[in-house]
């Protein structure tokens, strides 16, 4: 018999999963795309969708906890190093504030206070 996981895990594609991208998919396309059941985590598990949070307080698989570090921390420098182009519809401070966020995401999924 297998042994059960009782970790949360964080979705291997952190950035393309969870609610939040379902919600603005379904507000792009109008329709709402299925929770998968099983998912790839950032550990390489496979887990059920259930077991997973984009919570970092509701996380407690470290090695889920540090990839999520890593790929919030990867986009917030790819997109402060874009920044705003000429012709987009976002500001330099509306990206600012994107960058900040999703830096405060990875210190949260890090431990790090302060």
């Amino acid at each position: 018999m297998a042994e059960i996981d009782p970790h949360i895990h964080v979705e291997r594609r952190a950035l393309r999963g969870g609610p939040d991208f379902r919600n603005v998919m379904s507000s792009v396309v109008g329709r709402v795309p299925d929770a998968p059941s099983v998912v790839a985590t950032g550990c390489g598990l496979d887990v059920p969708y259930a077991m997973t949070s984009s919570r970092p307080e509701s996380v407690t698989c470290l090695a889920c906890r540090e990839h999520a570090c890593v790929e919030y921390s990867a986009f917030a420098e790819q997109l402060e190093r874009l920044g705003s182009w000429p012709g987009m519809s976002v500001t330099d401070g509306q990206v600012a504030d994107a960058v900040e966020r999703l830096r405060e995401l990875a210190k949260r999924f890090s431990g790090r206070t302060g």
